[in-house]
């Protein structure tokens, strides 16, 4: 069988939210994810043998750190995306506060090293709560902590897909904040004040799928990165094909076992969560013992007869 990278998950918080099902899976070494663009169910071999790694997406990885002797033990290879924005509350309504996360941060870094954290400062929203002053000074904040507990910093600015868009107004119609959309020349300018603070904690800065953002002394981002992945995998001759999910895309390929709507931090900006109502329902609905994060009753559109008798197999 071809050794895949696990993306767990650009789609939800598994770590966060679904610690006990990830373990379960970990241990049985399968799960089965339901393609949310077609409704195909396939199969995932999560034998340590089969994974050349697990790539974490998390904004609250406590629940999960608990297992990583188990993982550690049982040889899988791994490393954290760890979001840490430190919005106002109507912008996140639900994440760890930020001297929470900013200490869970440093326990994880210390636990598997600095060179395996990668702190995500993005999205970036420019709004009238949080004007490029804030970030400058948020992020300042924020740089000076994680100074010696990690060297890369993911940035994006905020995509206003149809979703993100909604939502956003929603929230502005709410509570009269004004949303702004700065030009690809006000990015790049503020991109350029960020660059001296990161430098001076010891990080670079990495554009996350916009390369006009990749400005003399930053990088372009690999999320899923061939080159961690080397470093991790030393004794394999690694040769995965670029596998872009979006315009600018670094990553290569990987398979994602997470699901949509099923991350309950309700960040407004979020393009992976529609609806908090939606996602608080379907984790209600979720089982730790099953093989799929969430079972297919909850997935409009599906061929659910096709699908029980797939995740019988």
């Amino acid at each position: 069988m071809q050794k895949r990278v696990i993306s767990c998950s650009r789609r939800t918080d598994i770590p966060a939210f679904y610690s006990e099902w990830l373990i379960n899976r970990l241990r049985a070494g399968y799960c089965h994810v339901i393609n949310p663009f077609g409704g195909k169910v396939y199969q995932v071999s999560l034998r340590p043998d089969d994974c050349l790694a697990i790539v974490f997406w998390t904004r609250n990885p406590a629940p999960l750190m608990k297992h990583l002797d188990e993982l550690n033990s049982r040889g899988y290879y791994y490393y954290f995306h760890y979001g840490i924005l430190g919005y106002p509350k109507e912008l996140e309504s639900h994440n760890p506060s930020i001297d929470a996360a900013i200490s869970t941060f440093k326990k994880l870094s210390d636990m598997i090293s600095p060179a395996r954290m990668r702190w995500r400062y993005d999205p970036l929203i420019f709004s009238s709560i949080t004007p490029p002053e804030y970030h400058l000074d948020n992020f300042e904040k924020i740089a000076r902590a994680l100074s010696n507990y990690t060297n890369h910093c993911t940035f994006s600015f905020v995509d206003f897909y149809g979703k993100t868009s909604r939502n956003l107004q929603v929230v502005a119609s709410k509570t009269g904040i004004e949303i702004f959309h700065p030009s690809i020349t006000e990015q790049r300018d503020f991109i350029r004040k960020l660059l001296p603070i990161a430098d001076s904690y010891g990080m670079t800065l990495n554009s996350c799928c916009n390369d006009d953002l990749v400005v003399q002394g930053t990088f372009k981002n690999h999320c899923i990165d061939i080159a961690l992945l080397r470093q991790l995998r030393p004794s394999i001759k690694l040769d995965l094909k670029a596998e872009p999910t979006r315009k600018d895309c670094g990553c290569v390929s990987s398979v994602d076992i997470g699901s949509y709507d099923t991350c309950l931090f309700g960040c407004t900006y979020c393009y992976a969560t529609n609806n908090g109502t939606l996602a608080i329902k379907r984790n209600s609905e979720h089982n730790p013992l099953d093989t799929v994060l969430l079972r297919p009753g909850s997935l409009a559109g599906t061929d659910l007869h096709r699908v029980a008798t797939l995740l019988k197999k």
